[in-house]
Order: C-alpha cells, then structure tokens, then sequence
C-alpha cells in the first residue's frame, strides 16, 4: 500500500478525504477491523463506519451517502423466490416443464415450485390459469408484510367454539385436533394449537377475551419456563415391590386394568385429593380423602375406590415412594391388587399419572384448601376430564376408550 500515514493527527477541518478512505477500504478487505484501520488511516472511528455503512439523510441538510462497500449476494437461494426465479418458472412453465423439472433447474424444493404456481397464477376471464412472472411478483410481496390479522379475530363463530371449550377447560391443542376431527370439511374452522395461544397471550389485538387465560392448565397469560419436579425420597422401611419387578405387559399398555396413583396437595399441606390413572385408557378416578392423608386414609380410600371396579380391570397399582402408602402391604392383602413403586426421584416412571396431575390443577390450584370439595364435587371433575380429547388416544376422550373396553373386556 502506497498510502502515507498522516504525521499530524490534529484536527485539519473539512477536507476531502479520498487517499484515506480508499487506504481504510483496503484495509478493511484485508481483515482489519474497524478501530484498527481507523487508527492507521487517522480518521475517527464514527467516520469509517459512515464510509462502510453509509449515510441517511440528517437534519442539517445533507444529502444521504450510500454504503461505499457493494453488497455481496448471498452465495446460495435465499428464502423467498426472486424475480427472476419466476421469470424463469415462467418460461420453464410455458414450455410445459414439470414442477420437479422446474424445482431441479432453479435448486428449489419440487413443494415451492408447486405453491407458487397455485398461489400466484393468475385466472383470465374463461377460467384457464395462466403464470405471470411479473403479476405473481406483486402479489407475493403485497402477501409478505406482517402481522396479519389473526384467523380468530377475523371468524366470529371460530372465536365462539374456541371460547366455549375453554372454558370446558380444554387445552388450545385439544381445540385445536377435535375441531379437526369435527369439522373436517370446514376449513375456516381449523386453526393451530399455536394460533389459540397467541391470541390469549398478545391481548393487544382483542381477540380472545383476557379471562379466558384463567383456564389454561397452567392459569397464566403468559409463557414461563418448566421448573424441574420436586423430588420425593423414600418414608417407610416395609418392604416395597419395585417397578423393575412389574410384569412387562404393564409397559406396553396393551391390557387394560394397570392403574398409576399419586396425590395433588393442597394449601401449607394440609390437604390432599388422591388421583388414579389407568395406563390404557388415561381414565382417572379421584380418591376423596377428607380426614388427611395419612397411611390409613389413604389405603381406605383406595382399597373404596378400587372395588366400585370390575375385577379385570383391577390388575396393579403403580405409586411414587411418598409415606402416604406406608400401609401398602396391608392394601394389598385386602384387595389383592399388588402395588409396584417407582424408583426414586423418577416421576416419569408414572408418566400417565403426572400428565394428568396438570388438568387436576386447572380445577384444583395450587395454594388452596381441598379439604372444602365434596365426594359429589371430585367425581363431577373426574367426568368432566374423561370428556376431554387427549393427542395420546387420537383425539377420542378415556370415557370414550373406556366405553370400548367394556364390552371386550367382559
């Protein structure tokens, strides 16, 4: 580089600077940075950006400078097709190119190639559909800007059953898959699991009304990362069954009658609600457990609610370690169901079992009394749950699998 280093660094006032911006673009090609290539050249650093980025037009009049440095091309196709692109499906098209022909010239997806061509053609006035390179540009672009206005806010009946099945306590996923599965010939009225947050979480825009919040599982209108379950540690020494030990035909699901048990707890601990879980049909049953949660309470409320059941649908219960089932053995003997425990700090040994935990809170939340919900009250909630759709089962409710069971199982 032929370029002499200014001597004098004082300021020298307004002046062309032409030797020194070509010798810091130079010195910018060959990877010296910002501050580097200012100091070298005697510019201030604010100048050298104002060579590299540009100028825009500022309040004193001056006319706005465009960036010195050329735009280099991305290397590769960038999301969203160019003109020229269809300029070329255009010409590819005309010539009756098939759209994997057309995807292969350009080193596009055969899918993009076919979107575009039903998205933007354009219909004259017989019917026949026609690409125009130029039309489809237009409106590809007047497509493009965001946001758009939600498909709720736009379709007052979709905003109606989305509104009603919340406040069924439906979850927006479980909105979302049975109004597909209801509706499969109404398109307006599909709309992604996704979609139903958004509209209760950005209240900006009005399309769900604010309260419905209150009945998502997890009762907030707005997003928190997953807190790591507490863990439990083993409270009674009598010898316990380990999970290891269950036979294998409880780990498929195939037969019916293998329960999974826990209890939700109420506020300062001080009361409880037993849930059961059948592995197969996700079927929950509510154990109402008024006096306490102790050993005793518990195996009473249990061994009662277990023999309101058919016989072959009474095979085994899976639980956590927690002192509730100190009094296991003695279950056991009575009803002659044997109990298998998980192993420590490992809920997901019980996974049907604290997927259901979640739905139990919409109606039970955490830091109230449950001691004040009655027998009648817990097996209205019980129902209520096994309505509801579950993704596991395709979209049918447990009541409904259960409905199944029965008669097979006879």
């Amino acid at each position: 580089m032929d370029f002499e280093i200014r001597k004098n660094r004082t300021p020298q006032g307004r002046k062309k600077l032409s030797a020194e911006r070509a010798a810091y673009l130079q010195l910018m090609k060959q990877g010296y940075s910002n501050t580097e290539a200012c100091r070298t050249v005697g510019v201030d650093p604010r100048t050298g950006r104002k060579w590299r980025n540009g100028r825009s037009a500022e309040n004193d009049g001056r006319r706005p400078v465009p960036p010195v440095t050329a735009v280099v091309p991305a290397s590769g196709p960038s999301r969203y097709l160019t003109g020229d692109e269809r300029l070329h499906i255009a010409d590819l098209d005309r010539e009756g190119a098939s759209v994997r022909a057309i995807a292969a010239e350009l080193g596009r997806n055969p899918s993009t190639i076919s979107r575009e061509l039903r998205r933007n053609a354009t219909a004259d006035r017989s019917g026949r559909r026609h690409y125009r390179p130029h039309a489809a540009q237009t409106r590809a672009e007047a497509r493009r800007p965001r946001p758009k206005p939600s498909k709720i806010a736009l379709n007052g009946e979709l905003r109606t059953l989305i509104q009603q099945l919340l406040d069924a306590r439906w979850s927006p996923e479980q909105i979302s898959r049975r109004l597909k599965r209801d509706f499969p010939d109404r398109s307006e009225l599909h709309v992604c699991h996704e979609t139903i947050y958004q509209a209760l979480y950005v209240q900006g825009r009005g399309q769900l009304r604010r309260e419905l919040a209150a009945a998502l599982r997890s009762g907030r209108a707005r997003r928190k990362p997953r807190r790591q379950v507490q863990q439990r540690q083993p409270r009674f020494a009598h010898p316990m069954v380990m999970i290891s030990e269950r036979p294998p035909e409880v780990a498929d699901r195939a037969v019916p009658g293998h329960w999974e048990g826990d209890l939700i707890i109420g506020a300062n601990s001080a009361s409880s609600i037993g849930t059961l879980v059948e592995r197969s049909t996700r079927y929950t049953m509510l154990l109402h457990l008024p006096h306490g949660r102790g050993a005793e309470q518990v195996r009473d409320a249990l061994a009662a609610t277990v023999r309101t059941l058919p016989r072959h649908l009474t095979r085994s219960v899976t639980w956590d370690q927690g002192s509730e089932m100190g009094r296991h053995h003695e279950f056991t003997a009575a009803t002659d169901i044997p109990v298998y425990f998980c192993d420590p700090a490992s809920p997901w040994q019980r996974g049907s079992n604290e997927n259901t935990n979640g739905p139990l809170r919409q109606y039970f939340p955490k830091g109230t009394d449950l001691s004040v919900h009655s027998a009648g009250h817990l097996e209205a909630v019980a129902v209520q749950l096994n309505g509801r759709p579950r993704k596991t089962l395709g979209w049918d409710t447990p009541a409904e699998r259960l409905a199944k069971l029965l008669p097979t199982s006879s």
